[in-house]
């Protein structure tokens, strides 16, 4: 059953912007949806029962990652239960990390959608558990100066690990037309209600309309115009379904022209309405 639009909760802010758990066997009794307010990574050592990311559905299973980034909506099945850890972060928290490490940041979480759920052997779970387990004990410990910076240190190691293991994303790091796409990404983030044309982004990026799709299609096997389509999408359907924000608003908020060009962008990429969209969580929520 899905949540209501009056059910959604906000995420509760966190001392310093950062926060790391162990649990085990956490498991979940009602499928409350939560807008995250910060950056989320699960490590699952074990678990079963299925997580929803905005409106996809995945299964949760053992020595995996999931990577939630801030805005989108999460909630657990009832009765999923998972063993690992869970760490949050905000963007304050992370610029405490050394900027060597902000290509793997924008790339994993500026596009978190296709990096949604990433399978781990369980070598990589055990290398990667060495670096969690004591962030987890200096996050345990009492306050001392520079704390905060160490346990930065320690996020920037995983987030170059974890952009290590999923070999799609370790290629090329440092090459050119994969600079280009992680700025790419990172714009999409901060203008997609502003921008919505290729050309906007390539004008920003120096480089042609041509050159910014054949390159986003060679790194992430997705068109450019699909990449911007996906953010436009991803968050009109979050006010859809958590906010109770008029179409007609929201229109406007993602810069669209008139209300009815939103409805037919939306359902070309949807396949329905926006108001069917939105009617069809209400009543599967009541």
């Amino acid at each position: 059953m899905m949540t209501s639009l009056s059910d959604a909760l906000i995420e509760k802010e966190i001392k310093d912007s950062f926060s790391i758990k162990f649990v085990v066997k956490n498991t979940y009794y009602t499928s409350n949806a939560f807008r995250l307010t910060y950056n989320r990574i699960f490590l699952i050592d074990s678990g079963d029962g299925a997580i929803k990311i905005d409106d996809n559905i995945f299964k949760i299973s053992p020595f995996e990652i999931f990577l939630v980034a801030k805005g989108q909506v999460i909630s657990f099945e009832p009765g999923a239960q998972f063993t690992g850890h869970e760490l949050s972060f905000g963007d304050c928290f992370w610029e405490k990390s050394p900027s060597s490490a902000n290509n793997c940041k924008v790339v994993l979480f500026n596009n978190a959608s296709a990096n949604q759920q990433l399978p781990l052997s369980k070598e990589d779970y055990e290398e990667l558990s060495l670096v969690f387990s004591p962030l987890l004990r200096e996050f345990s410990k009492e306050e001392y100066i520079n704390k905060l910076d160490a346990m930065a240190a320690y996020l920037k190691i995983i987030m170059i690990k974890i952009a290590n293991v999923n070999a799609s994303l370790a290629k090329g790091f440092d090459n050119y037309e994969n600079k280009i796409y992680r700025q790419f990404i990172e714009l999409i983030g901060q203008h997609y209600q502003q921008s919505h044309e290729v050309a906007d982004y390539a004008k920003l990026l120096g480089v042609t309309a041509r050159k910014l799709a054949d390159l986003s299609k060679r790194c992430s096997g997705r068109g450019a115009k699909e990449l911007i389509n996906g953010q436009l999408i991803a968050e009109a359907k979050r006010s859809l379904q958590f906010s109770s924000t008029p179409v007609k608003e929201i229109a406007y908020q993602l810069n669209f022209s008139t209300p009815d060009q939103f409805s037919h962008f939306f359902k070309k990429n949807a396949r329905v309405s926006p108001q069917q969209y939105r009617t069809l969580f209400v009543n599967l929520g009541m």
